[in-house]
């Protein structure tokens, strides 16, 4: 059974085996990442702190490219689906963060919120077919495919450096804190 905090986020287990403690982690930290940008309109999710271009809207499209880009096109060699389809990204390889600003906070949510399911389903059947073992079938330009082992730590990771920012730009915008 798993015990959800305050904030609506399940505590990982504390005593799982190396999946579930993966995974629980993982959504753990998207968790927290949903409860920062939270119930925030158009201007919240474009406020910046300090010199900084980051907004939480343009975490929650990247963060949503960085479920996509791992748990679909890294891991089963998938084209990148709408809207990253369309995109230019070597006239500006950081459009995710920056037409954020253009997009409505549902459809942000709503974008980041599929590629996470997306993802799971991603993971799951990775996971059936090979275990966290199962290497990516997309090689980097070295020639080397990361395991889903190394993916789904790289994710923790990738959530748990941006809910730091997440942190500041939140308590800016409101005065929101918290973990």
């Amino acid at each position: 059974m798993t015990c959800i905090d305050e904030h609506g986020r399940p505590e990982p287990p504390e005593a799982g085996d190396e999946v579930e403690t993966l995974l629980g982690f993982l959504d753990y930290q998207r968790a927290t990442f949903a409860w920062k940008t939270h119930g925030l309109d158009a201007q919240g999710l474009d406020a910046r702190v300090g010199a900084s271009t980051m907004t939480l809207g343009g975490m929650l499209k990247h963060l949503a490219l960085v479920e996509e880009g791992w748990c679909s096109r890294a891991l089963f060699d998938r084209p990148l689906g709408p809207p990253w389809d369309r995109v230019d990204w070597q006239q500006d390889p950081d459009w995710d963060w920056h037409s954020a600003r253009l997009d409505h906070p549902e459809e942000l949510h709503s974008l980041w919120e599929l590629a996470v399911r997306r993802s799971r389903e991603s993971v799951a059947t990775a996971i059936a077919e090979g275990g966290l073992g199962i290497l990516a079938r997309r090689r980097g330009t070295d020639g080397q495919a990361p395991s889903l082992r190394w993916i789904l730590c790289h994710l923790i990771e990738e959530y748990a450096r941006h809910n730091g920012h997440a942190d500041l730009i939140r308590e800016a915008v409101d005065g929101q804190t918290g973990e």
